[in-house]
């Protein structure tokens, strides 16, 4: 069946739109294309080399629990873009790090040779090229059939297809994180938020069926560890794969009232658990939940400089301190590479609310991972600058975050979630089903 592009703003209700691929194209998965649907050669000139599997294995002395080793770590920046070159390298910069670079003089990005370190395990590849031929877009693309495990659009055509890929990623099967978050002030003054995250990506289960999912993508839990007036509030989240047929399912407990009540507003432009205000709920792993409310173009595929290999960011060598400081994280620390990425413009439906009205979203070609965003007021001005550093996690092979960064150009100050330097290393052998994710369990896990 040939593939056909229909507008976004098309509408079928409750009814899929034709989107899967031929037999004949989904043969390029693994072939001239990577497994997932990235190019798996290099570009003309070298500086993007070809795909040849990823990390697939752990450097020489890593035990698993321990931060995760850099197997660059001896690399030196091939060069650093700064606000005297900026206009040099204005082609491979997103418009939010160009505002960056004008809004701070000390701002740069340090950019190493490029590693296409992204790999999953094989089930996801397999899965990927079962999925190719039959996934489709359903309810006017809030919701996908015909996939499970795998990414469901290898070759999208649509920039819903390109979201939604992202969306059912492979990040595990379940893991724990341990992690802090904080909005920093102007002057790099910060109060740590520690949480104790939990996930089950029930989409990416060994074996499941489409019938088994019951429209549930992800379980959820978020425990408060500190500070102490916020600790012991833990959140519930059942995460639908059609949102607008079924909005998430929420539940949070309450320390101080030792009760579980139903949490209806974590979703869209509300406001993110304890960010002070410096994000939406729908910007947690840069983006997540219903896409309805914005319409979605598919720009194309560009080379551009983006967040990649983040092992200094990680390391459990460098401090909180070390890492926030006044207007902008620790660039010394930071580590871009040129790489291809798809480019999703998002604007919002006339009719529909939300703080942003333009979104654009740099998603990585070799993970499907969003790497950076930029996002616009309803002025059309660039409001904030979203990055995810991201590392393999070579004891689970998945290509994640290990700190997002939302920058705030109108009020100077940014939010760091996903910092781990002084904690424990995520945990991808927890072991969990459906049945652990019930509202009864926040009242065992309940403390004050």
């Amino acid at each position: 069946m040939k593939r056909l592009f229909l507008p976004i703003l098309f509408v079928i209700a409750a009814t899929a739109l034709p989107a899967a691929i031929s037999d004949t194209a989904a043969a390029r998965l693994g072939a001239d294309l990577t497994p997932l649907g990235g190019e798996k050669a290099g570009n003309a000139d070298g500086s993007i080399p070809a795909w040849t599997g990823g990390i697939t294995t752990p450097p020489a002395g890593y035990t698993v629990g321990d931060h995760h080793a850099d197997p660059f770590a001896g690399e030196q920046p091939l060069y650093t873009v700064s606000a005297a070159n900026a206009d040099h390298y204005k082609n491979r910069l997103t418009e939010g790090y160009q505002a960056l670079l004008r809004a701070y003089p000390d701002y740069k990005l340090l950019v190493y040779p490029t590693h296409r370190s992204a790999a999953n395990p094989q089930r996801i590849y397999d899965a990927t090229l079962k999925n190719a031929t039959v996934a489709k877009l359903t309810d006017s693309g809030n919701g996908i059939t015909g996939s499970v495990i795998g990414i469901p659009f290898p070759i999208p055509t649509t920039g819903l297809e390109v979201i939604w890929n992202h969306l059912t990623r492979y990040r595990g099967v379940a893991a724990v994180r341990h992690i802090g978050q904080t909005a920093v002030q102007r002057n790099g003054s910060y109060n740590l938020v520690q949480f104790d995250d939990e996930f089950l990506f029930n989409y990416v289960r060994d074996g499941i069926t489409e019938a088994e999912l019951d429209n549930t993508l992800i379980f959820f839990k978020q425990a408060v560890i500190a500070p102490a007036r916020l600790a012991g509030t833990i959140l519930l989240v059942h995460e639908t794969m059609d949102q607008v047929k079924e909005p998430r399912r929420a539940w949070v407990y309450n320390a101080g009232r030792r009760r579980v009540t139903r949490a209806p507003n974590v979703a869209y432009d509300n406001p993110g658990t304890a960010a002070d205000g410096q994000r939406t709920s729908d910007q947690f792993d840069m983006f997540n939940g219903a896409p309805d409310r914005f319409n979605w173009n598919l720009v194309g595929k560009k080379e551009m400089l983006v967040p990649y290999n983040s092992y200094a960011l990680h390391s459990d060598k460098v401090k909180y301190a070390d890492i926030l400081k006044p207007l902008h994280i620790n660039q010394d620390l930071a580590r871009y590479e040129l790489h291809r990425v798809w480019v999703v413009d998002a604007t919002l439906k006339p009719g529909t609310s939300h703080l942003y009205a333009r979104r654009t979203f740099y998603v990585d070609e070799d993970s499907w991972q969003v790497l950076a965003v930029d996002q616009y007021d309803s002025r059309g001005a660039l409001w904030r600058v979203s990055e995810a550093h991201c590392i393999n996690y070579y004891d689970a092979l998945t290509f994640w975050s290990t700190l997002e960064v939302h920058t705030d150009l109108q009020n100077g100050r940014y939010l760091a979630i996903g910092l781990d330097n002084e904690s424990k290393m995520y945990d991808f052998s927890l072991k969990r089903s459906p049945a652990d994710y019930g509202p009864d369990s926040l009242r065992r896990d309940g403390v004050r």
